[in-house]
């Protein structure tokens, strides 16, 4: 089935000069009847006033004046129309120049050119729409400048599970690698690897297109540091490192924050300490109250963070110096990431620091 080809839209600079032609006619046509209709009978009755009586000069002035009147509303008509004519087309050049750039623009991101660059526009509300396209098309720079990103570090990431699984397999089937315990424990945990890999991938997406979803009521800082406690004390123990509460007694002033996900900073934080703290080691966090703001620390004795990485451990699928762990299991290189988007999305700040013995990481998050 083909449908009727529908015509091509003219153009918004003739569609508004001729909506000014159109009412400069309709003006001068107006203007036009009503002389004719009312200034007859004014010229008249001034003519009786000044006692004009006789019949030729009433009519010759008569005849004088709808001449004149005639000729001026034409002229009147004529430079109307070319005023308005120049005036509208200035007008119209100052109203379409920003659209079709904008336009352009348009053509260009929908090719994946972001980098637009938009003049300043004649009026206030051209100037919002403008500004409002050039950030909408830096947004979509960084996003897809982060999905590069993600997918390039993604695809790095995968070799080595994928390669241990596949040397395992291949050992497997050729009688290389025995069939034991050791053996289907080192490929559960490389399964185990990308499983935790795919859920970090998607939650450090949604942190780049600030698309967290979070459920935000009122917190006790406190209650939630123990309760951290309390969830990762088994892997302590077994661990042999000592964790505890070294914070400001109660009271604490509450915060506002989605429980569920700062539950999960908290747990990277003490995981992340954990691989960096040796037996016999001591983890502890502590909280405390800073004007309009409250503070909680995750503070280890483990050998701290070098300085040139203190920034930079806060970037995707970065992993600092493995000697520096005392356990074979490392983490996604996401853990870290995903923390301080959900830390941002609270209007918070997570940061890193040495202190005398390891490391601490602070997070500040605002009084409710």
């Amino acid at each position: 089935m083909t449908g009727r080809r529908l015509p091509r839209p003219s153009g918004l600079v003739g569609r508004i000069m001729t909506a000014q032609i159109f009412v400069i006619a309709v003006g001068s046509i107006t203007l036009a009847l009503t002389t004719g209709v009312v200034a007859p009978g004014l010229f008249r009755h001034h003519l009786t006033q000044s006692g004009v009586t006789s019949a030729p000069v009433r009519h010759h002035a008569e005849e004088a004046f709808a001449v004149t009147v005639a000729v001026a509303l034409t002229v009147a008509a004529v430079a109307a129309l070319i005023t308005a004519g120049v005036a509208s087309w200035v007008l119209v050049q100052q109203v379409t120049r920003p659209i079709e750039q904008l336009a352009a623009a348009a053509d260009a991101v929908a090719v994946g050119r972001y980098d637009v660059d938009l003049p300043s526009a004649s009026t206030t509300e051209l100037q919002r729409l403008a500004d409002a396209y050039t950030h909408m098309a830096t947004r979509l720079a960084d996003t897809d400048a982060a999905r590069s990103r993600l997918l390039s570090d993604l695809s790095h990431e995968l070799r080595t599970p994928l390669a241990t699984l596949t040397a395992y397999i291949d050992g497997l089937e050729d009688g290389v690698v025995p069939p034991n315990a050791q053996s289907f424990h080192t490929m559960r945990s490389q399964v185990s690897r990308l499983h935790r890999l795919t859920i970090d991938v998607r939650e450090a997406a949604s942190a780049d297109e600030d698309a967290l979803d979070l459920h935000l009521t009122k917190i006790d800082p406190a209650a939630l540091a123990h309760a951290a406690i309390a969830a990762a004390a088994p892997r302590y123990a077994e661990r042999g490192v000592a964790l505890n509460y070294s914070g400001a007694a109660p009271p604490v002033p509450v915060v506002a924050g989605d429980p569920e996900r700062l539950a999960q900073v908290l747990a990277n934080l003490l995981d992340n300490a954990l691989r960096h703290t040796p037996r016999t080691g001591h983890v502890s966090i502590a909280v405390h109250s800073r004007p309009n703001q409250v503070a909680i620390t995750v503070t280890d004795d483990g050998t701290g963070i070098p300085a040139d990485q203190l920034k930079a451990i806060f970037e995707r699928f970065h992993r600092g110096d493995e000697a520096r762990s005392d356990t074979q299991h490392s983490g996604s290189g996401l853990g870290l990431t995903i923390a301080r988007a959900i830390i941002h999305a609270h209007r918070g700040t997570l940061t890193a620091a040495n202190n005398t013995h390891g490391a601490t990481f602070t997070i500040r998050l605002p009084q409710n």
